[in-house]
């Protein structure tokens, strides 16, 4: 697998977890890493693979430009750096937002005020900025019932992604909860349904103004 011997991408390393008030084994394990790995690679006794830097990367909304490269900033301006509570190492307080994540076409970052915000979960194993908010429609039934909660985290690097996972696409017209597969053509994207009532949709990468990868499901079935 490529690596880097870039000692510096092991400093940007350890001033990310610096940032994130953590320790190495918990930034490892909140990757799901052996923390004796991560603290070989940052120390130089193992490469930095590429698969890591992206990992981290993702977990983490961290830039992969800024990691790998040195260029820009780790996180976006706009972009808050994300809370990790040392003590949450196999839970983590999700706010739940009161939010329709497939009404409406809005960027859904503007919609995550604190007015919004209507209760949280703890949930085990949830990377860093996930948030909760409602699904409406059958169309991923029965992965996701109508009217149940998701946990989303935003994808800041749109080229990584992981193939068949569960996303939010977020469209000038619309936002949909659908399966993202790899198109034979680089530019486009397939999303799926799980209901096969549904057709698979084509859409070009370029009309995608947002992702939000799904972290956990939340069914309910309420009895009465």
């Amino acid at each position: 697998m490529p690596h880097t011997h870039d000692s510096s991408v092991a400093d940007r390393i350890r001033f990310l977890i610096e940032k994130l008030h953590l320790n190495q084994t918990k930034f490892a394990r909140l990757l799901n890493l052996d923390p004796a790995n991560l603290s070989k690679a940052i120390n130089g006794k193992l490469p930095i693979t590429q698969g890591l830097v992206n990992r981290i990367a993702a977990d983490f909304g961290v830039s992969k430009r800024w990691l790998a490269q040195g260029e820009g900033l780790p996180f976006e301006k706009s972009q808050p750096v994300p809370h990790v509570s040392p003590s949450l190492t196999s839970g983590r307080e999700v706010p739940v937002y009161d939010i329709d994540v497939t009404a409406g076409c809005s960027e859904l970052s503007r919609e995550f005020t604190t007015d919004r915000i209507i209760g949280s979960v703890i949930l085990p194993s949830v990377k860093p900025g996930s948030v909760i908010v409602r699904v409406s429609g059958d169309s991923m039934q029965p992965d996701i019932l109508d009217g149940s909660y998701i946990a989303v985290r935003p994808v800041t690097d749109p080229d990584c992604i992981f193939w068949g996972q569960i996303y939010v696409v977020v469209m000038d017209d619309y936002r949909m909860v659908k399966r993202v597969r790899r198109h034979s053509n680089p530019g486009m994207l397939t999303l799926t349904s799980s209901n096969p009532l549904y057709d698979p949709i084509d859409i070009p990468r370029t009309k995608v103004r947002s992702m939000y990868i799904v972290e956990a499901i939340l069914n309910l079935k309420l009895q009465c």
